[in-house]
């Protein structure tokens, strides 16, 4: 079959690995590698929705994803709201703090890398908050008692997990086909090509990119929700931290930034360099430092990441059919 000319049959083809992989294994490290791995995909499209479709470079994505952990931890803890509305309450919240963002950032004329750093500035200001009310347990966070059942967003089966982080990893990749493929999507591209281009032609810059901040950062707050949820725990420290915010940016720019399957090859990489790393090596950081070297080595030879490779055959392989065809042409 030629997934070229029947995309869907790579996506369904995709999807069903996907489900069929916590059936292989009874291992927790197996599952707990694949939620990881979901995981990291999931946040990762949220910048590469930013990031990669509309050229908006974050150092700070962390703030929505932060901000989003809050949200839901807080209306469950501090509100007695059932956990599962932790959900819709940190995608508004990623949201809010993504068109904030993006109002005062853009307002102020900031692009390229003074966006960068005001977003990293931003996610500071967010952790200093966070680690100086009471509202959100300051420095010593916040603890969620474990009480596994299914009204509880908390369950013995970690597959269940697993299977969440699935349906909310394929609903990001919708967006994602979503703006290869609209006019609001098409705008973007026009904006991270040449915002003065895109102006000229019509295109409400401004209006644009404060769209898609609030649709990144809603993502990422329900991100900042799940892993609430999956680890009982948060402080300023975990869900504010610079870490987050490169895992996120690395894993769109090693799989390939502005397509929609890079976030997905790259968070299996980030997950596999994380769990060899922590299991034989018992240096703090090694991961990133692993990842980070990955991420030059990549950047010099492949610059628009893993996929390439994926591409560079597909057009070989376009190539020797053209060959074949013309040859077929010429001996007729």
């Amino acid at each position: 079959m030629n997934f070229n000319r029947s995309p869907w049959a790579l996506h369904a083809l995709l999807l069903a690995a996907a489900i069929v992989f916590p059936f292989l294994s009874n291992s927790a490290f197996v599952i707990n590698f694949g939620v990881l791995a979901l995981f990291y995909a999931f946040i990762g499209q949220s910048w590469n929705i930013a990031g990669g479709f509309a050229g908006q470079l974050s150092f700070g994505h962390v703030a929505f994803f932060g901000v989003g952990a809050y949200a839901s931890t807080i209306v469950q803890m501090r509100f007695g709201i059932n956990p599962w509305w932790g959900l819709p309450a940190s995608a508004l919240a990623g949201a809010a703090a993504g068109w904030l963002i993006g109002v005062m950032s853009f307002r102020a004329g900031l692009k390229g890398s003074y966006f960068a750093l005001i977003t990293l500035a931003f996610a500071e200001v967010f952790r200093i908050i966070a680690n100086s009310v009471d509202i959100t347990g300051g420095g010593l966070g916040m603890l969620i008692p474990m009480k596994q059942t299914a009204a509880n967003f908390q369950f013995g089966d970690r597959r269940v997990f697993y299977f969440i982080i699935l349906v909310l990893t394929v609903i990001s990749v919708a967006v994602a086909l979503w703006l290869k493929a609209s006019r609001f999507g098409a705008r973007l591209a026009a904006i991270r090509e040449n915002e003065d281009s895109a102006r000229a032609l019509g295109i409400n810059v401004f209006a644009e990119k404060i769209k898609i901040m609030a649709i990144s950062g809603a993502i990422a707050g329900v991100g900042g929700c799940f892993f609430s949820q999956y680890f009982l725990y948060i402080d300023p420290t975990i869900v504010f931290g610079v870490d987050k915010s490169v895992e996120m940016l690395l894993v769109s720019m090693i799989g390939g930034a502005g397509t929609v399957y890079g976030p997905l090859i790259g968070a299996v990489l980030l997950a596999v360099v994380s769990e060899l790393t922590r299991s034989m090596f018992s240096f703090q950081g090694l991961s990133l430092v692993l990842y980070g070297t990955l991420l030059v080595i990549i950047i010099a030879f492949l610059p628009n990441g893993l996929i390439e490779l994926f591409k560079r055959k597909e057009r070989k392989e376009a190539g020797r059919l053209t060959s074949a065809a013309s040859s077929k042409a010429g001996e007729a």
